[in-house]
């Protein structure tokens, strides 16, 4: 466990980064920081591997202060992940993530291997490691940067916004990967963030702080947003916190229907017997039986089914796997106003309303499902294993 007492950072200039901040960091976990600009965040950060001094108040790494330990010591102990991937431009990739092994004194050979490994894990071709950086894409550099500091099995890892140079869909595949990794191995990770939305995603707990690097709220992220301390996290957590709610909502209760869902080489009665007042569309799918979009079941059954000419089935979401926001999501992108439910092969298993999903989240609701006084943190993330 990583303990902070009452860490206060103060510059000469009298500007003071982190205010008597007080924080238990538990094991194998993603502690996240999270706050607007010059809260302290990386400042915290970098004090629990000593690249800053604290003016006041102690570190504790498993109960012992951070200080009698010598700093080159300590920050090897610590795998470290910063923007941008920090990578050496004159090495390979598989002698950038060999870089702490053989300071540490592994051979050549042993290192290299363990880097190789390394690249595997975190979705690295192999043939990527005698290349440089500079010929790799952002994203495959800071997959790169989080094998690196994960090559000494370093039981902390420091990460410092690395995932906020990339495009929107590579982070969120990185997110993923990290979150793969993390249920692999079980790290004590300090994860730094300025986006709710990856807090949430992310944290086992998550720390808001207030700008001059003072603690607004320490708590598990679902109990973040359902019960935010004051008004500052309030406003911090935005307007739409209510849908990020959704994200502890498991989407395996909702009763799909799937009546309405033809594939695209059905018969004209076949068609016709699928319709229904409730549900004036049909789902259409391929031969494996994946979505292709809704029509009006006169006009299917009149004719031979022409995927050109389907209504879109906006965003299918994964039943079980996936939350009731994601759900929502794929209800409100769709024209009908029904979501369409697939199974991990993306083959369509039902479809549901937004009504039905609205009754899901009340009755979710009801029997207490995001009540975090009575779970633990492991089983608020068992309940969504990939939130929305």
């Amino acid at each position: 466990m990583i303990r902070i007492e009452s860490v206060t950072k103060r510059y000469p200039d009298g500007t003071v980064a982190v205010d008597g901040l007080s924080l238990e960091i538990p094991d194998r976990s993603i502690t996240v920081l999270v706050g607007p600009s010059g809260c302290g965040k990386t400042t915290t950060l970098r004090m629990i591997n000593r690249m800053v001094e604290p003016t006041e108040g102690r570190i504790l790494l498993d109960g012992e202060d951070i200080r009698e330990q010598p700093v080159t010591a300590l920050r090897r102990s610590m795998g470290y992940v910063i923007q941008n991937a920090g990578l050496f431009q004159h090495r390979t990739i598989v002698d950038n993530i060999a870089t702490v092994p053989r300071l540490l004194g592994w051979g050549k050979h042993k290192a290299r291997e363990r880097a190789r490994e390394l690249m595997e894990r975190v979705g690295l071709d192999a043939s990527l490691a005698r290349r440089y950086p500079y010929q790799l894409s952002g994203g495959q550099q800071q997959r790169v940067g989080v094998a690196r500091a994960l090559a000494a099995d370093p039981p902390v890892l420091l990460m410092d916004e690395p995932f906020s140079a990339v495009d929107p869909v590579v982070r969120k595949g990185l997110q993923d990967e990290l979150l793969r990794i993390q249920d692999e191995l079980g790290k004590t990770i300090v994860f730094v963030t300025h986006d709710i939305d990856e807090a949430v995603k992310l944290g086992t707990k998550v720390a808001v702080l207030r700008t001059g690097g003072r603690l607004a709220q320490f708590a598990p992220p679902a109990e973040l947003l359902s019960a935010p301390a004051d008004a500052f996290v309030e406003d911090f957590l935005g307007t739409d916190r209510g849908i990020r709610r959704l994200s502890f909502f498991p989407s395996g209760g909702l009763e799909l229907e799937t009546a309405p869902i033809v594939p695209v080489d059905a018969g004209a009665g076949h068609i016709a017997a699928r319709g229904t007042e409730e549900l004036p569309y049909l789902l259409v799918t391929d031969a494996e039986g994946r979505p292709l979009g809704w029509g009006e079941p006169h006009e299917l059954a009149a004719g031979r089914i022409d995927p050109a000419g389907l209504l879109p089935y906006g965003r299918p979401f994964e039943h079980g796997r996936e939350s009731l926001r994601a759900a929502l999501d794929g209800a409100v992108l769709s024209p009908t106003g029904w979501a369409v439910a697939v199974d991990g092969a993306g083959r369509a298993v039902g479809v549901v309303s937004q009504q039905a999903i609205a009754e899901a989240i009340r009755a979710a609701h009801a029997e207490g499902r995001t009540d975090t006084g009575g779970s633990t943190d492991s089983e608020a993330r068992t309940d969504v294993e990939a939130r929305a």
